[in-house]
């Protein structure tokens, strides 16, 4: 049988049996930056992620190509959500001013002292739609692919070629400029500009209207349909929590805050601990329990609006899982024929967005729980994270925290041998082993990694 016929469908059945990530480990004092849903660091939620313990690989086995799918590292507020902190600074204003006015000088003495006269740190400071990658993120990238360049040195031993080692983003300035900082961690060393002995490299990207792989949601019709009808339920959804924290804002400060005051002031919270590292002013109006329950409806959110809510959020992603399936297809073709070192890809890079990281991690059948996994082989939706203080795998700062990422590495282990004792391309085994934010994912359907041998293709 040809090489390849059935590793689509062997592969997609196979990773659809990924069993949850853990949980994360509770850290003995409570950090807000560790509860900012998608818009925590990346440094900040692989903290929180428990040990797994690595999949025994043979010694034997060898990396032959590496597929990964990242998310943009941390940037700025859009030009949209910087307006509405704008006109935060003008509520806070008018808020404080009625409570100097106000027949109880004592209500005054309970205002934060940073609230009075407060400005967004942002005003002025956006140009065009905003939402560019920040120094953080640019480290975030770069320190992640020194990472994987140390982890996999075998696989990145040969000279720089755009087609052995292929960068792809989408044309979002963030994603781009993900996809260069990692870049430039990758090859740092391996060309002769500057001191860093750095080389040019080439970043692909497809327009907008037409990247199926990395933008699906902008061109799936049906799924804006979707979003469009089921964004006013989620808001429904959200209601009584705001509502409750809003009573609990309004009692505590004695400051007459309303519903969007304090949605506002819960996404001032997230930009300033994961950009600033403030955690002293807006986060501070919340206490734990609070920020457990707004967090739960940012993963709501993410949940039905990105994730397993519904079928088309990550069915719309199966031209990425295409893409991912064939590459690897053909670096097995590469090796049972023989191919000569640098005439193949072997490895195949792409920075993109949340709402392509989501859909393609359901796609894996990550943060399943019980017999999600049946449920979502049927394309059923399943029940919606538990809220605090219940446990839930549906984490966004596990998820799909800044610069998150899934790595597929392809490995080729030997086979049997010819009479010369050497063991041939054509008759070694191909395992694959998927890892989520550079930790390993186990398979208990299956083995630890996937098993792909000659005999499956």
């Amino acid at each position: 049988m040809a090489p390849g016929t059935h590793l689509p469908f062997l592969l997609l059945a196979t990773l659809l049996a990924a069993a949850p990530l853990s949980l994360a480990a509770e850290p003995e004092a409570f950090d807000v930056r560790r509860h900012l849903s998608t818009v925590t660091r990346y440094d900040v939620s692989r903290g929180s992620n428990s040990a797994v313990a690595a999949p025994s690989i043979s010694d034997e086995c060898r990396v032959i190509h590496l597929n990964l799918v990242a998310r943009h590292g941390t940037r700025a507020p859009t030009k949209k959500r910087t307006k509405e902190l704008d006109r935060l600074a003008v509520r806070l204003g008018v808020l404080v001013n009625e409570a100097r006015q106000g027949p109880n000088s004592e209500s005054v003495k309970k205002i934060p002292s940073w609230m009075k006269g407060w400005e967004s740190p942002w005003k002025g400071r956006v140009t065009g739609k905003g939402g560019e990658l920040v120094s953080e993120g640019e480290e975030e990238l770069f320190n992640f692919a020194n990472r994987v360049k140390e982890r996999f040195q075998d696989l990145f031993d040969e000279e720089y070629h755009p087609e052995v080692y292929s960068i792809r983003a989408t044309q979002v300035p963030r994603a781009s400029a993900s996809a260069v900082a990692f870049g430039l961690g990758l090859l740092s060393g391996k060309g002769k500009l500057g001191a860093g002995k750095n080389r040019a490299f080439s970043v692909l990207s497809e327009s907008r209207a037409s990247d199926i792989c990395l933008r699906f949601f902008d061109s799936c019709q049906t799924y804006k349909d979707y979003r469009k009808r089921k964004e006013p339920d989620v808001d429904k959804q959200k209601e009584p929590i705001l509502e409750h924290v809003t009573s609990a804002l309004v009692n505590r400060y004695r400051l007459n805050f309303t519903k969007q005051d304090v949605s506002s002031l819960w996404f001032l919270c997230k930009q300033q601990a994961s950009l600033l590292n403030i955690t002293n002013q807006a986060c501070q109006l919340f206490n734990e329990d609070e920020v457990y329950l707004l967090e739960w409806t940012d993963d709501l959110e993410g949940f039905v609006l990105k994730g397993y809510g519904e079928s088309i959020n990550y069915k719309m992603g199966l031209p990425l899982l295409k893409d991912v399936v064939q590459s690897m297809e053909q670096a097995i073709i590469a090796k049972q024929e023989n191919y000569p070192a640098g005439t193949y890809e072997k490895a195949r890079l792409r920075f993109a967005h949340a709402e392509t990281l989501v859909p393609f991690s359901c796609l894996l059948g990550l943060f399943l729980e019980g017999s999600d996994f049946e449920k979502i082989q049927r394309e059923e939706p399943l029940d919606l994270p538990p809220m605090p203080p219940q446990k839930r795998n549906w984490m966004g700062g596990l998820v799909a925290p800044f610069a998150s990422n899934n790595m597929l590495v392809l490995y080729q282990c030997p086979g049997k041998t010819d009479d010369s004792g050497i063991s041939q391309g054509q008759n070694s085994s191909y395992f694959v082993q998927v890892l989520h934010n550079e930790a390993p994912v186990s398979m208990p359907a299956f083995t630890d990694v996937v098993a792909v041998s000659e005999d499956m293709l």
